[in-house]
């Protein structure tokens, strides 16, 4: 005798099957905004260029095969109101699967110093906490 198949879980359960774009796309229509009015304001500001409110529904609901264009990812970052990084971080994770994780905002020394630490201990590392943690104490009692 065989036992019943389990019921399938309910969609609320799944993940959801839409990309990082996609899903910045679905908060600003969650926020109130309307697939025209993005497109209204879809410009981008180096080339005037602008996208159109049905290529923001495709990227909602059918996601094309191959990712935006630079122009377009300017222009969707000017109707989202995001800065084009975080658009473009977005763009790679939903069609390359590729997720940013460079520092951004700091100089060179600061990254290589970084990569050193990621290369210690958990022991080592707190080490080196300490002795940063130390000279900022000596420092504010100068």
């Amino acid at each position: 005798m065989t036992a019943a198949a389990p019921a399938p879980e309910s969609d609320a359960a799944q993940p959801s099957p839409t990309g990082p774009l996609s899903q910045l796309i679905q908060a600003a229509l969650d926020d109130g905004k309307s697939l025209r009015e993005l497109g209204k304001v879809a410009v981008d500001p180096e080339t005037g260029e602008k996208i159109s409110w049905q290529y923001f529904q495709k990227l909602v609901k059918n996601p094309p095969a191959s990712a935006p264009s630079p122009v377009q990812m300017r222009a969707i970052a000017a109707a989202l109101g995001k800065s084009e990084t975080r658009i473009k971080e977005a763009v790679a994770e939903q069609w390359l699967d590729y997720r940013a994780t460079e520092l951004v905002g700091y100089g060179g020394t600061v990254r290589i110093i970084l990569g050193h630490l990621g290369g210690m201990s958990e022991r080592e590392q707190r080490r080196w906490l300490a002795m940063i943690e130390a000279d900022e104490r000596a420092r504010r009692e100068e």
